[in-house]
């Protein structure tokens, strides 16, 4: 009965995965800091911008702009990830990096690039949209609609923020030290502006 009773308490209490109501994937998900949704939207808001001013300098016909675009985006998010410890311009500048969720590190090339591929190509396709669209706000749409259902699924996972591009190359954004804290430094430059209104 003794032995029975020990049996009990190693296969319920060792393995709680195994009844809890999360999905391993979820429990996998929790072991990661969450990044704050709005740091998230104004690293990509600044790499977005980054490349559409960029990318303004080389007029042609949809194709190459589409080309030139891509490749200006594959070198800022792809490339400069790699080689940053998976941070972009604007993730460096808001304190949040890219990793891994299988591996728990920088993702690798092969990751990024299939992250990308599809972030980056929804990206260009409403850049384009911008830049030709106008004043036809319905190609504008339509050529924004894929970057906004990748990157609506992030805002409507109010646990994880998971958009589509993290889920298919498995990875995630999570917050780290290193970087410049744009919007905490903004925020201080304002409450010291106010402080001097006062004044």
């Amino acid at each position: 009965m003794h032995l029975l009773s020990r049996l009990e308490h190693t296969v319920f209490y060792s393995h709680p995965i195994m009844y809890s109501n999360q999905s391993p994937e979820e429990t996998q998900y929790r072991r990661f800091p969450k990044s704050p949704i709005n740091r998230r939207i104004y690293a990509f808001a600044i790499d977005f911008g980054s490349v559409w001013i960029l990318g303004s300098f080389f007029w042609g016909n949809w194709f190459l702009q589409f080309l030139v675009l891509f490749i200006l985006w594959f070198a800022l998010r792809v490339i400069l990830v790699d080689k940053n410890r998976g941070q972009s311009l604007g993730r460096w500048l808001l304190d949040i990096k890219v990793i891994s969720r299988r591996f728990k590190r920088n993702p690798g090339l092969q990751e990024l690039s299939l992250r990308e591929a599809i972030n980056g190509g929804g990206s260009v396709l409403a850049m384009i949209g911008v830049n030709y669209g106008f004043p036809n706000f319905l190609s504008v749409i339509l050529l924004s609609l894929p970057l906004f259902i990748d990157c609506g699924l992030a805002l409507v996972d109010e646990e994880f923020n998971l958009a589509f591009h993290d889920r298919v190359s498995s990875t995630i954004i999570v917050p780290t030290k290193r970087g410049f804290s744009l919007d905490m430094r903004i925020k201080k430059l304002w409450k010291s502006w106010k402080r001097r209104k006062i004044r």
